[in-house]
């Protein structure tokens, strides 16, 4: 049985041992049935964690190559992992994988959160059983005393949302290419098994799933994952981005809804946002070899905020993630609210002291597809990114109530004012991968030539080549009018490049932008 996740990048996401894997070099039953019992309990809703047979550790670091296990004792240590963790109250059974890893064998258990928290593993494994409970602090497996156990008694059916059974849904909801194109990315050697398993098999090693065989039912995670529309299970489970050129209160609200799996919407609408309205500027200093170069936004800081908000939210409020675009900033708004644990003080100060999480299997998920480093790292990370760039402090607010969150990230100020002229900027490029053009200008207050409206009106539907706005011109070679029309929009961030890394390509069309679409000219 293998892992919805390769070896590899189970170490590479883990270097350190953490509160989510733990290095043991040979079988030590006592040791490891504590650390699954603190793994099912999964205090901190980190989603459960891992436990590696065949690799020593160092100061929490693992020592490789692996020492591995010998292949003669592998089947009677899953025989006796299988009798030790009946004696787990309740019920709990780990996923066990054998792996090969460097040329050695080597034991993986995937200890994922409980569904019936809490759990209690005997102290000892002598004939008299007393038993414990035991949770995982930092690096440690350490047993619950004082007010943690009044805590930990109290997660008692207290499954986050997305790790519960959807009991409005089928197994067949779970669809396999979506499945496989996951374990794909992830390099899970799972991706093999699952063209040759049945669906349900694949389902439970990667514990998406619940139940038994007569009534088993996926998790709301894997319905958010791995479904072609999530929203019929969870309303409202998408991204709207919503601008507003003339700032909100104005009478133009252009929008854009992203449904569809969640890391599907989310990789769209960081696109969408990335190659509409995500721009670069280039400033010469007097004196000075070297420009200045900074963004409007910088992507990292957006990219940021909204999977943190696709991470946080919760999926049973019938309200969407939204991202408000105006002239001045960039606001992400999710429900419901920060942890009541994190004050407005602590968020302004980028103090993040919670250690729960709402979402456990979503935050582990993308991890896993590197969206997030998660362990509270978003806010510090959109701080960081911010003064990089030169941009203002970012706003996180919450209300007293815990209703919402939002995050203000502000223009950069440069962009706020007019040069005096356009020979003081080198350059802007829209988009983070687009090319650079001379000049800086104000696409909504620029009178357009009828060559250059009706360029515009030709990329209306689709991108199209040289060759075919020629055509629709008249024309069998490049003339001056094309020449200035195509040089005057690109400079004026209207239409763009579809290679832009290769301006002279074969291949190469032109493409209307968000800020020529807002012109409003028709094809």
């Amino acid at each position: 049985m293998h892992l919805p996740i390769s070896i590899d990048n189970l170490l590479h996401n883990s270097i350190v041992e953490s509160d989510r894997l733990e290095f043991k070099a040979d079988w030590n039953p006592e040791a490891i049935i504590h650390t699954i019992c603190a793994f099912a309990n999964d205090f901190n809703n980190f989603g459960g964690g891992y436990i590696i047979i065949g690799i020593e550790e160092q100061d929490g670091k693992p020592i490789l190559p692996p020492k591995g296990i010998d292949s003669n004792k592998a089947d009677k240590i899953q025989k006796d992992l299988v009798r030790i963790c009946s004696f787990l109250k309740p019920s709990y059974t780990p996923i066990i994988s054998l792996e090969t890893y460097q040329q050695k064998l080597i034991l993986v258990i995937w200890v994922p959160g409980g569904q019936t928290r809490p759990y209690a593993a005997p102290a000892t494994l002598g004939k008299d059983k007393e038993y414990r409970y035991y949770i995982r602090k930092a690096s440690s497996t350490v047993l619950v005393k004082n007010e943690e156990l009044k805590e930990l008694l109290q997660l008692t059916a207290t499954v986050p949302f997305d790790d519960r059974i959807n009991h409005h849904s089928k197994l067949e909801d779970l669809k396999l290419p979506l499945i496989q194109s996951f374990l794909k990315e992830v390099n899970s050697e799972l991706l093999k098994e699952s063209r040759t398993k049945p669906l349900a098999d694949i389902c439970r090693q990667m514990a998406i799933v619940d139940g038994g065989n007569e009534y088993l039912k996926p998790r709301n995670v894997g319905l958010l994952f791995f479904n072609d529309e999530p929203n019929q299970f969870f309303p409202y489970a998408q991204i709207d981005v919503v601008y507003f050129p003339d700032n909100e209160g104005g009478d133009v609200i252009q929008e854009r809804i992203f449904k569809g799996p969640l890391d599907h919407q989310l990789r769209s609408a960081l696109r969408y946002i990335r190659d509409s309205f995500i721009t670069e500027r280039i400033v010469k200093i007097p004196g000075q070899a070297e420009a200045r170069r900074f963004y409007n936004y910088p992507y990292e800081a957006v990219e940021e905020a909204l999977v943190n908000a696709v991470y946080h939210r919760g999926y049973d409020i019938r309200e969407p993630i939204e991202v408000r675009i105006n002239r001045e900033c960039i606001r992400v708004l999710s429900f419901p609210g920060a942890d009541p644990s994190i004050s407005q003080k602590d968020l302004e100060a980028g103090r993040l002291l919670t250690r729960r999480y709402r979402n456990r299997r979503i935050g582990e998920l993308l991890k896993e597809l590197d969206f997030t480093e998660g362990r509270g790292t978003g806010i510090p990370k959109i701080r960081r990114v911010l003064s990089a760039n030169g941009s203002p402090e970012a706003l996180f607010i919450t209300d007293e109530a815990r209703i919402s969150f939002y995050t203000e990230i502000k223009i950069h100020p440069e962009f706020l004012r007019k040069y005096e002229s356009e020979t003081e900027v080198l350059g802007v490029h829209e988009g983070v991968h687009h090319g650079v053009y001379e000049g800086v200008y104000d696409p909504l207050q620029t009178d357009l030539s009828p060559t250059e409206i009706k360029v515009l009106s030709l990329l209306q539907e689709s991108p199209v080549s040289l060759s075919h706005i020629l055509e629709a011109f008249g024309y069998k070679v490049v003339t001056r009018n094309i020449r200035n029309a195509l040089h005057k929009l690109l400079k004026l961030q209207l239409i763009s490049y579809t290679i832009p890394e290769k301006p002279r390509s074969k291949k190469q069309k032109y493409k209307i932008t968000y800020q020529g679409k807002n012109l409003g000219i028709k094809k």
